[in-house]
């Protein structure tokens, strides 16, 4: 009898046992599973087609530094998205940033760029607040831009101490700019109205002492004009017309995008003064490789910003890096050149160099070449008696393959000493 416990309990220990270990050997089957079925549900979700509703995020830290700002650090983002089918709707684009400065300084900036369903309508957006500073450098283009102006806005020279240091200007700044566009038939033709508004306020300009009779451009140009020396009100209705034949917005390789403006500034809507201003603008680009994969494209650019009537504010004059995207002039810092009018072109040229297993367009390269001039009538300095070349180098990587998005690391040199590098999100143009 007693032997026929044991066997019992035997019996009983290993029926026990093969249980625990079918059901660690279920567990662990499970867990592989599930593992292989989350890989799976990845791969399938990134190979599979755009469609409406997708939305690519893709977030970048902002760190930086230089002497208007100090140390500058924030966040920003890129976030596209088809708002329609992905086969008859362009993908919208929305670039977000939020950065502070050890100089107590706030820049917040959010542009769009949105293709309805079916393309059928165009909203334009660029809308900033700043509580900041920057370098100006008075009106036109040419070597006297690195000095102090007299109240002829031209230049002295050179006997006042330190007048080649730039003219730091601070200020707040408001902007709020929304255009919408409306499909004209079926090739491309976009037309439609805009609002602007542009303050600044709070306006110190820190290199300005009468009393030494170290005269500003920025002061020379409000007294001569008829402006307040501390701000600024521009507020407009635009009138637009858009060609627009680019595959996509973020990273083109091909199609043609052309932009006209017409912007009215009436003082009976808030504007300072009367005034009014034309924006012209066309891109292209060229596939160069015999393939035609877009691993080598040729891309070109022209902007024209013109005061076609009235006085702008100063801050409202056409200057470097003032477009949407602040995008033009590179390597030049935003407001570097400055003008009544002011023409801008530029070419790039733009090469795949190497893909990985999980990406084709992982990294690429820019080189790139431009020129800026701009005019100051009252100081007889007319477009093109000074072109301003800018030229350098860049690297560029892919973040999301589906949106285009790529992260660009620009270096590049000037005249007058001019060296900078910039970090973008998206191609330049």
């Amino acid at each position: 009898m007693r032997n026929l416990y044991i066997l019992i309990a035997i019996f009983i220990f290993c029926f026990n046992s093969s249980n625990t270990l079918a059901q660690s050997s279920d567990k662990e089957t499970t867990t592989i599973s599930k593992k292989q079925q989350k890989k799976e549900d990845k791969a399938a979700k990134k190979s599979k087609p755009p469609e409406k509703g997708d939305i690519y995020f893709s977030p970048v830290p902002v760190i930086g530094a230089n002497p208007a700002f100090g140390f500058i650090y924030g966040v920003g983002a890129a976030t596209s998205s088809y708002l329609g089918d992905p086969k008859s709707t362009k993908l919208s684009s929305a670039l977000f940033g939020l950065a502070f400065t050890t100089m107590s300084q706030t820049i917040i900036t959010l542009k769009t760029t949105i293709f309805t369903e079916n393309n059928d309508y165009i909203l334009m957006g660029d809308m900033r607040y700043l509580n900041s500073s920057q370098p100006t450098w008075g009106l036109g283009t040419g070597p006297q831009s690195a000095k102090l102006a007299d109240n002829d806005f031209n230049f002295d020279d050179g006997t006042i101490e330190g007048n080649s240091e730039a003219d730091m200007l601070n200020f707040k700044f408001f902007r709020f700019y929304e255009t919408v566009l409306k499909k004209i038939g079926n090739k491309g033709f976009y037309a439609g109205l805009g609002v602007h508004i542009d303050a600044f306020s709070d306006m110190e300009d820190q290199l300005l002492d009468l009393d030494s009779e170290t005269i500003t451009p920025f002061y020379a140009y409000n007294k001569d004009r008829g402006f307040s020396q501390t701000k600024s009100t521009l507020v407009g209705v635009s009138f637009n017309g858009i060609y627009d034949t680019r595959d996509n917005i973020n990273n083109p390789w091909e199609g043609r995008y052309a932009f006209v403006s017409f912007k009215v500034n009436p003082t009976f809507i808030g504007s300072d003064q009367n005034s009014t201003s034309l924006w012209l603008e066309y891109r292209d680009y060229f596939d160069l490789s015999k393939e035609k994969n877009h691993k080598n494209i040729l891309a070109v650019w022209f902007t024209g910003n013109l005061t076609t009537s009235g006085n702008l504010p100063y801050m409202n004059l056409p200057a470097t890096g003032w477009d949407q995207y602040a995008k033009t002039s590179e390597p030049y810092a935003q407001g570097r050149f400055r003008g009544e009018n002011l023409l801008f072109a530029g070419v790039e040229y733009r090469r795949h160099i190497f893909a990985t297993k999980k990406n084709p367009d992982f990294f690429g390269a820019v080189a790139f070449l431009n020129g800026t001039t701009a005019d100051n009538d009252h100081g007889g300095i007319k477009l093109f008696n000074y072109v301003e070349p800018g030229y350098g180098l860049g690297l560029r990587f892919n973040l999301n393959q589906k949106s285009r998005t790529n992260i660009g690391l620009d270096y590049g040199w000037g005249n007058y000493g001019t060296t900078g590098f910039f970090i973008r999100l998206n191609e330049n143009f």
